[in-house]
C-alpha cells in the first residue's frame, strides 16, 4: 500500500482545505464571542443568528479538535507510512467531512451563500470540503479493497 501520487495530492488538498478551518476553530475555542471570531466564522459585521447558531459553532469546533483533527492527522501519517489503518482513518475523515457538510448545506447555505456568492461558496466555504471528503472516502476504501493500484 505504498503511497501514490494520488495519496500525496489528497493529503495536500486536505491540508490546504482544512488549515483555514482549523484556524477558525481555534479562534472559536479561544474567544468565541470576539468580533474577530465572528468575522472569521460568519462574516464581517455579522452576528450570531441565535443561541443555537452560536452553540452549533462551539460544538463543531470542539468536535473537530477532539475527533476530526486527530483522525485526519493520523490517517495522513498512516497513509504516508503505507499502513492500511492510515487509509481506513483517511476514509473515516472523508466521511466525517461529508457528514457535517451535508448538515451545513441545510443549516448554513441560506446565510453563507448570499454573503459569499456562488464561486466562493462552491469552492472554499462548502465545496472543497465536499470534494475532498468524497475523494478521501472513495480513495481510502478503494485502496483498502485493492481496487486502486
Amino acid at each position: 500500500m505504498q503511497p501514490t501520487l494520488v495519496t500525496w495530492l489528497l493529503i495536500a488538498f486536505g491540508v490546504v482545505t482544512l488549515i483555514p478551518l482549523f484556524v477558525a476553530q481555534v479562534s472559536m475555542l479561544v474567544s468565541p464571542n470576539s468580533q474577530k471570531t465572528k468575522e472569521i466564522i460568519i462574516g464581517k459585521g455579522e452576528d450570531w443568528r441565535d443561541k443555537t447558531h452560536f452553540k452549533m459553532a462551539v460544538g463543531a469546533a470542539w468536535a473537530d479538535w477532539l475527533f476530526f483533527v486527530p483522525i485526519f492527522v493520523l490517517g495522513s501519517i498512516g497513509m504516508a507510512l503505507a499502513k492500511p489503518w492510515g487509509y481506513a482513518l483517511f476514509a473515516v475523515a472523508g466521511a466525517c467531512s461529508l457528514y457535517i457538510n451535508i448538515i451545513l448545506w441545510f443549516t448554513e447555505k441560506e446565510y453563507v451563500y448570499p454573503s459569499r456568492g456562488p464561486l466562493r461558496y462552491y469552492s472554499y466555504y462548502w465545496g472543497f470540503f465536499m470534494y475532498w471528503g468524497a475523494l478521501a472516502l472513495i480513495y481510502g476504501l478503494t485502496r483498502l479493497t485493492g481496487a486502486f493500484l
